[in-house]
């Protein structure tokens, strides 16, 4: 069994269902200490993350390794082929919550970091490798408050590279240079309850919030971004009622989501959605209305750069074609480190089983991931 695909299993049995870590951090900090990393455990709350940082950010860029060790609940389990806690390899695939997103990816940084220093003890600038615990839940004591602590203290990140799994086909066919922004709303609309026969002694929340609703679907906020598409507004939950037919009921509840290019900030899609609602009747400060703002987090682009450069080469290399690139998919936690100044980009498996039963990857792609990874690296710092 190969150094990656082990430690990738050692991983995968720790079930560390969000926030969890379940011992993963220190083992991958027991290993980059004895590789000469300096590490830093930083727990906040229920949630674990680890800081891990060789060389001198004195004497050049500082390059951030970002993962998580967290993965989200298996499901039912008897839905699976084999224990998604028990790491399996079955022609060439290896099985397990975790191995795509992002253990997998998690193990080929700590390779990739242990031969690099290995290889280069002098090296220029400073590796880091950061983790936590807390990527797949609410993400609030995760990588979100390790990057308030480094803007605390100054702490100054050039280059960030990111192990979720972007790879569509083949790996290193996609390079993610940006991902949008993701603003999420929980509106609630009081009505009157009463009978439907007598509408005249009710008010209906529904036919209050119809007109609202259909304004914020219709209205194309904008063209795209560069490589981004437009902002998109879609409404994922609406409930009110008993239950029965013939009452009005006297509550409404509208969850919506903005998933938005670098066109907007959140707090200017809070200003426009607040002003068409209130166009149609909906006050959000009023005794009627009210709606509740969570701010996932902003969008970030790479431009042009040694960063965005050196990946491209790369990955062409290994997957013998230029990569596509791309701002696409949810959100990762690079949205947190953007904003301290970093250039980031996601490189990763394939990422078509991730969240599913039976996920996977394939162990050739798995046991290439360290040599993509220290190339990068190396091609940055050596």
């Amino acid at each position: 069994m190969s150094d990656v695909l082990d430690l990738t299993c050692d991983l995968i049995r720790r079930a560390s269902v969000t926030p969890a870590d379940e011992g993963c951090q220190a083992v991958i900090a027991q290993r980059l200490g004895a590789a000469g990393f300096t590490c830093e455990h930083l727990r906040f709350g229920e949630v674990d993350n680890l800081w891990a940082t060789h060389g001198d950010a004195a004497s050049g860029p500082t390059l951030v390794l970002l993962g998580h060790t967290d993965v989200v609940p298996p499901g039912p389990r008897e839905a699976w082929a084999s224990d998604p806690f028990a790491p399996e390899v079955r022609d060439g695939v290896l099985y397990g919550r975790g191995a795509a997103d992002m253990k997998g990816s998690v193990a080929a940084f700590v390779l990739a970091a242990e031969q690099f220093v290995r290889a280069h003890p002098r090296h220029a600038g400073r590796i880091a490798v950061l983790l936590t615990s807390d990527e797949e839940g609410d993400a609030i004591d995760g990588v979100r408050k390790v990057a308030d602590l480094f803007r605390a203290r100054g702490e100054r990140i050039d280059w960030c590279v990111t192990g979720e799994p972007s790879s569509t086909r083949v790996l290193g066919d996609l390079l993610r240079v940006g991902r949008r922004g993701s603003l999420s709303a929980t509106l609630t609309v009081r009505g009157v309850q009463g009978h439907v026969a007598y509408p005249e002694k009710a008010r209906n929340p529904i036919h209050q919030a119809l007109p609202a609703l259909a304004a914020l679907t219709a209205r194309r906020w904008d063209d795209g971004y560069e490589s981004f598409p437009p902002t998109s507004l879609q409404v994922s939950n609406v409930h009110a009622g008993t239950g029965a037919n013939n009452v009005i009921p006297g509550e409404l509840q509208v969850l919506f989501n903005l998933r938005y290019n670098p066109t907007w900030s959140a707090d200017a899609l809070v200003a426009e959605c607040e002003s068409i609602l209130a166009a149609h009747g909906l006050d959000a400060n009023g005794p009627d209305c009210s709606i509740h703002w969570h701010r996932s987090g902003e969008p970030f682009y790479t431009p042009e750069g040694p960063l965005r450069a050196a990946a491209r080469d790369v990955l062409a290399a290994f997957a013998g074609a230029a990569p596509e690139e791309s701002t696409g998919g949810g959100t990762s936690d690079a949205r947190f480190i953007a904003p301290l100044g970093a250039h980031c980009i996601e490189i990763g498996p394939v990422n078509a089983s991730i969240h599913k039963v039976d996920e996977h990857v394939r162990v050739a792609d798995l046991e290439r991931l360290p040599d993509l990874y220290r190339a990068l690296i190396e091609r940055l710092l050596a």
